[in-house]
């Protein structure tokens, strides 16, 4: 398996720390996400959505992250981080769908106003960030139940779902998210970074923030 991605960005991530809970063995191809090199032709012939990361294993090309973890998972028979019990792999399935229809939008704006903005020299849309305070809260408070009463989303063990929900909040101190009203929330996501998957792939140093 051959994985093109730059590891500053939010799937990039997901997928690294995804692979490396499965076990995954893959090639690495960077793509430099901040330069445009996602919309080169060469990586629009590979990804016609210009968008990172996606996968080529033997001539056949997997986009998506949350279908790269998927398709890793199966090929590498992983079946604690991709369980083969059919309602639990409903529910894990139904959480990679769920971050990427609902929780990744609504934090991507947190990651734009407060993280990339900076960077890119320009200020936060406070009234951006107001706008979209209840949706989160009301997101948020789905994860903050579902965990208070087990460790992890889906099982008794962390999964590809905890991996995908955790990613876009990945810099959630950088984010600035409101969590103060989530504290199981929080006490998962503890769990998460300290995963040892989770720490390998830590994109804070690449980025310069402190």
């Amino acid at each position: 398996m051959k994985l093109y991605f730059d590891p500053v960005t939010v799937n990039c991530r997901k997928v690294l720390a995804g692979l490396d809970l499965i076990g995954a063995a893959y090639s690495e191809e960077k793509v430099d996400y901040f330069g445009g090199g996602h919309k080169s032709p060469e990586y629009t012939a590979i990804n016609p959505n210009q968008s990172l990361p996606a996968l080529i294993d033997d001539g056949f090309t997997v986009w998506e992250s949350n279908a790269i973890l998927q398709y890793a998972a199966d090929k590498q028979g992983n079946t604690s981080a991709y369980p083969t019990d059919l309602k639990t792999r409903t529910d894990v399935n139904r959480w990679l769908l769920w971050e990427s229809n609902q929780w990744f939008p609504t934090c991507y704006i947190w990651l734009v106003e407060n993280v990339v903005k900076p960077i890119l020299g320009d200020k936060p849309d406070e009234k951006t960030l107001a706008d979209a305070t209840p949706k989160f809260h009301q997101l948020a408070a789905i994860i903050d139940s579902t965990v208070a009463t087990q460790p992890w989303l889906c099982a008794q063990e962390p999964t590809i779902a905890d991996i995908a929900v955790a990613a876009p909040m990945h810099l959630h101190p950088w984010q600035k998210l409101p969590l103060g009203d989530h504290p199981n929330l929080v006490s998962w996501m503890g769990r998460v970074e300290a995963l040892p998957s989770w720490k390998k792939t830590d994109p804070v140093p690449l980025l310069g923030l402190s």
